[in-house]
């Protein structure tokens, strides 16, 4: 079995590979997506999602029904494979990013699973497309894995525009484990604490932070 690709930074090692190695494996796209991110964008590869939170994603989106989301942030494709995959029929996803390059690697993988046709890439700004979707709540799902410093601001675009028991899903908001660093005042982190705490104090939304990965926030619309 091929080595899985593993994000998950807070258990210990050993249980971390057991828990990886009962995660259903990375198909052949899959696979793909991360050696070609690896070759032509080394210095950026971590960006990507771990197999498990792929197969979250995707389990998520499917047992949902989900027939409309978001992603902000796409990268190289990963996670918004794992999102159209999972898509109700008829269900379109679009995609936030300000990167051609980037992207072109995620088009390519779209195409080999056969999951083009429900993605919408919109490449600009993600305030501006998302500000641009519409008003009433009918979003079904939404993952956020953008710039850290605009969380806030995506989330308040967002959680309008889930229809009730809507997910949010936002990622990296355990930031390495820094966020119970007092002696960290990096922008991310101090972006992220900022992030978290907004959360939690929503009454419009319960949620939890999950230590999978870097940090899965879960909120889910009242």
């Amino acid at each position: 079995m091929p080595e899985p690709h593993v994000r998950s930074h807070f258990l210990d090692p050993d249980v971390a590979r057991y828990a990886a190695e009962h995660v259903t494996p990375a198909d052949d796209v899959q696979r793909w997506v991360h050696a070609e991110t690896q070759e032509r964008f080394p210095d950026w590869s971590v960006m990507q999602v771990g197999d498990d939170q792929s197969v979250l994603l995707e389990v998520l989106t499917r047992a949902m029904g989900v027939r409309s989301a978001v992603e902000v942030g796409t990268f190289t494709g990963s996670s918004a494979l794992a999102i159209a995959r999972g898509l109700a029929p008829g269900g379109r996803l679009v995609c936030c990013d300000i990167s051609e390059e980037w992207t072109s690697v995620a088009r390519e993988a779209w195409s080999r699973a056969g999951v083009a046709d429900r993605v919408d890439l919109r490449i600009g700004p993600a305030l501006d497309t998302l500000r641009a979707l519409p008003a009433e709540p009918g979003l079904d799902l939404a993952f956020v894995d953008a710039d850290k410093v605009a969380y806030v601001d995506y989330y308040a675009e967002i959680v309008p525009r889930l229809r009730p028991g809507g997910l949010l899903l936002a990622d990296n908001t355990l930031q390495w484990g820094r966020v119970v660093d007092p002696s960290v005042a990096d922008d991310n982190v101090v972006a992220i604490r900022a992030f978290n705490d907004m959360v939690v104090a929503d009454d419009r939304v319960q949620s939890v932070l999950l230590p999978f990965g870097d940090g899965v926030t879960v909120a889910q619309r009242r």
